[in-house]
């Protein structure tokens, strides 16, 4: 057999049972092949009806010599026989229908109509020296006519539809038994084999197709309809031949594999022994077609009892049309090919030791999988990756192919133990559906323990702790604790179990020994803050940013007054808690802030003076004594200012900073003509300080008064410099004004001669409007009678008459609703007489 890796595409074995008996015997001459049955014929003259495993369920006497041909029709009713003496014999299977005729010749061939079993169709035709067609007619007789004769014996017929192929010594005919015109000849290509020795194979693909193989040779010839146009005295039927192709070997049969082919050849090979040309196995081709060659799919020698004595006619490949079955018939044997299913592909693939592969088509065909199961498979993959040493893939193949079988699990888990690579399999053990017994998981953990700390405690990390019993574990790790009591990571394990435990004090003590990240966690966890109300100062020794967040975030679990107990002796400590409660809120530690004022200046000076001025409840007296005791000279500064000694305030300013601007910038803030003048009084003799004040002081006091007090005589630093600038600040000061007053004056003029043109513009007066003073209508119900109305601004009118009498020698009247003192809104516009 080929040992190559590619995978065969048909399968073979041989037909047994009773073709075994018959062929210890006899010798096979010819088969037929019916979907039902199948018709074998032997040298001895004997017939047999077989089932299609071989078995006899029929036997036919019919000549004492060679049954060259057996025909069935379609429906499996009748058959035809032809044999080596010239008998020829059709007759109904079923039915006492029987016709009789002996040549003169060997009757090599015989065909029936493949519609016999219809009674207009009781036709069959036989190939010896001339092509006879009999046909059934009047009274059931008989009647032979001559279809072809003269180019020697007829050695093959295969009749389909309404078309006959046959095969003489020249070569290949098609004749169309409705217009009986024959409507091809195809010549035989190799003139110099002997057709007897190598005899022509015929087989219709479908009704219009047929394939042609001679020798080496194969031809795919199309029947087609000739256009009504080209007829004159032609064929109203002619043949193309589609495809044709050599092969390397003499063909002995031929059949149709879906769009491909399947050749049986005969093959002859020089004997490395006796270099003599010798009879070979024959093969069987499966070949794609090609308009000009063919491209080999397959390749399979075949090993057929006999096949060294054997010559090209004494093959024969018959086929089963529905099935994909194909016979491959020898005198001494029948095999049986068939196409390879999915059970067949997967065999093949284990074979080759491809597990991953057979896995996969088992997985997409498990609905049609008859012979393998996917588990089966799987055991048979893992136990091959486990003999090849790839213990990780085996094991994380255990996780798809055991699934939740528990039992196949643990078997497997005792097997990874005996070749001691528990280890491997440990990450792809199931911890949820399902879940193993208890002792799987304490065996793998056990494993780790002896060797491997951090793979330990891996495993329990990623563990639920109900997998295994928790106190053997703990136990365990207590032991090995003894051992190396320091080993920092079973401790933070034995953390672990013990928070698994719920035995959350052990394991907060043994978080805060390690100061692990995770204590705070655990904390907030298992709320565990009654236990930690004496370990304060540990939490905050380990991560003071984290402890104090969680204890200010858990007042009402852990009081402020506990915690700054707690760290009374850690002042460090309790200014930071203190410092964070600060920010957070001013007013909850506000009983702490005198003791922060000590804590401020011991641990953190910068963030002092802020807290004094936003706190409202630390005494001003004990803060100002602290940062007198410490010169600190900005703190006490603001405490006198706050407490309303600004002149001691800017005096310390003075002596102590010598900061003009400082001292400059404080005056400023307090905005008071006193601290201006002492700041000049100190600054007269201080030529430094005057320039500051030159520099600085213009925009708030006039500089003239700080001249004038200027000794004559005394140097000042850049005094010129200083002079031009308090003259440019005056110049810039004049131009803001000046252009302030254009801007006011323009929007003024601008409003003015809006209001005019608004007062310039005419007021309705009808009948509606009334007297404000008198109330009645404002216009008379008489027109023709005189009236005066006086119309203000302000849209009040009023009869002349009900207005008081003004008291000014001006002659302006005003609104006396709107106004009665100041010219506005209200001031008269209009005065109507008539």
């Amino acid at each position: 057999e080929d040992e190559s890796e590619e995978e065969p595409k048909l399968k073979y074995e041989r037909l047994s049972n009773g073709v075994t008996e018959i062929l210890q015997k006899d010798a096979a001459s010819c088969m037929t092949v019916h979907e039902k049955f199948l018709a074998l014929g032997t040298h001895y003259g004997k017939v047999y009806l077989l089932d299609v495993q071989g078995n006899i369920t029929q036997k036919f006497d019919v000549s004492p010599v060679k049954i060259n041909q057996i025909s069935l029709d379609e429906s499996g009713e009748h058959m035809g026989v032809c044999s080596e003496d010239g008998k020829v014999q059709v007759f109904g299977l079923y039915s006492a229908e029987e016709f009789h005729e002996t040549f003169d010749c060997p009757i090599k061939i015989v065909a029936v109509h493949p519609h016999f079993v219809r009674s207009h169709f009781k036709q069959f035709v036989t190939g010896g020296k001339k092509l006879l067609l009999y046909e059934r007619g009047w009274m059931n007789r008989w009647k032979p006519s001559v279809l072809h004769e003269g180019e020697g014996n007829i050695r093959n017929i295969k009749w389909r539809g309404h078309l006959i192929a046959w095969a003489n010594n020249m070569g290949v005919k098609i004749l169309d038994m409705i217009s009986k015109q024959r409507i091809t000849n195809v010549p035989r290509d190799d003139i110099s084999l002997r057709p007897d020795m190598y005899p022509c194979s015929l087989c219709w693909k479908d009704n219009l197709t047929l394939i042609i193989g001679w020798g080496n040779s194969v031809k795919i010839c199309s029947v087609k309809e000739r256009h009504a146009s080209e007829m004159r005295d032609l064929p109203n039927r002619y043949v193309e031949i589609v495809f044709q192709f050599d092969t390397e070997f003499y063909i002995s049969g031929l059949a149709p594999l879906c769009d491909q082919l399947v050749i049986l050849s005969y093959v002859k090979e020089i004997s490395e022994k006796t270099e003599v040309e010798c009879c070979a196995r024959p093969r069987l081709d499966i070949v794609q077609p090609l308009p000009e060659s063919c491209e080999e799919i397959s390749s399979d020698a075949l090993t057929v009892r006999g096949f060294q004595e054997n010559e090209c006619r004494d093959y024969h490949l018959e086929y089963s049309e529905g099935e994909s079955l194909f016979y491959i018939i020898s005198p001494r044997d029948v095999v049986v090919a068939k196409e390879r299913d999915q059970d067949d592909h997967i065999d093949w693939l284990l074979e080759k030791k491809k597990y991953e592969e057979a896995l996969m088509a088992a997985e997409i065909s498990q609905k049609t999988v008859k012979k393998h199961k996917i588990l089966d498979i799987g055991l048979a993959y893992i136990n091959h990756l486990v003999e090849k040493g790839e213990y990780d893939l085996a094991a994380r193949k255990c996780q798809k192919i055991l699934g939740k079988n528990t039992e196949l699990w643990e078997f497997e888990v005792y097997k990874f133990k005996e070749i001691g690579q528990l280890k491997a399999i440990s990450r792809y053990l199931p911890r949820r559906d399902p879940i193993l017994k208890p002792l799987i998981y304490e065996m793998v953990l056990h494993e780790f323990l002896e060797s491997d700390y951090e793979g330990f405690a891996t495993l329990i990390k990623e563990w639920p702790g109900d997998l295994y019993n928790n106190t053997i574990i703990v136990q365990a790790v207590v032991d090995h604790l003894k051992k190396d009591p320091q080993n920092r990571t079973l401790l933070r394990t034995l953390a672990e179990l013990y928070t698994y435990d719920q035995r959350y004090g052990r394991a907060l003590e043994i978080y805060l020994t390690l100061r692990h990240k995770d204590v705070f966690q655990l904390i907030h966890k298992h709320n565990l803050f009654s236990s930690i109300r004496d370990k304060i100062v540990l939490l905050m020794d380990f991560d003071s940013e984290k402890a104090v967040d969680m204890l200010l975030d858990n007042e009402d679990k852990i009081s402020i007054d506990r915690v700054v107990e707690e760290l009374e002796n850690r002042p460090e400590l309790q200014h930071v808690y203190l410092h964070k409660l600060f920010k957070r809120d001013h007013h909850k530690g506000q009983r702490y802030h005198e003791k922060q004022i000590s804590l401020y200046a011991e641990y953190d000076r910068p963030n002092l003076l802020p807290f004094l001025r936003d706190s409202t409840h630390c005494p001003l007296e004990k803060a100002l004594e602290i940062c007198q005791q410490r010169n600190f000279v900005e703190e006490t500064v603001y405490l006198l200012s706050r407490m309303g000694n600004s002149r001691s305030a800017l005096k310390m300013i003075m002596e102590e900073l010598q900061d003009v601007d400082k001292a400059i910038e404080f005056a400023k803030e307090q905005d008071d003509g006193e601290l201006w003048e002492d700041l000049i009084l100190y600054s007269i003799d201080k030529p430094p300080f005057i320039t500051g004040l030159l520099n600085n002081i213009g925009t708030h006091v006039d500089p003239i008064l700080l001249i004038h007090r200027i000794k004559e005589g005394m140097e000042i630093p850049n005094l010129r410099d200083s002079l031009v600038k308090i003259l440019q600040d005056y110049n810039l000061q004049i131009l803001l004004r000046e252009g302030c007053k254009k801007i006011l004056v323009a929007d003024s003029l601008s409003l003015l001669k809006k209001m005019h043109r608004t007062q310039m513009k005419g007021v309705l007066v009808d009948e509606e409007n009334i007297c404000e003073s008198c109330l009645s209508p404002i216009l008379p119900s008489d027109a023709s009678k005189s009236f005066n109305v006086v119309v203000f601004h302000c849209r009040h009118m009023f009869h002349k008459e009900c207005l008081p009498v003004s008291n000014t020698v001006s002659s302006v009247q005003f609104c006396n609703i709107c106004s009665a003192k100041h010219r506005g809104p209200g001031s008269t516009i209009l005065e109507m007489k008539k």
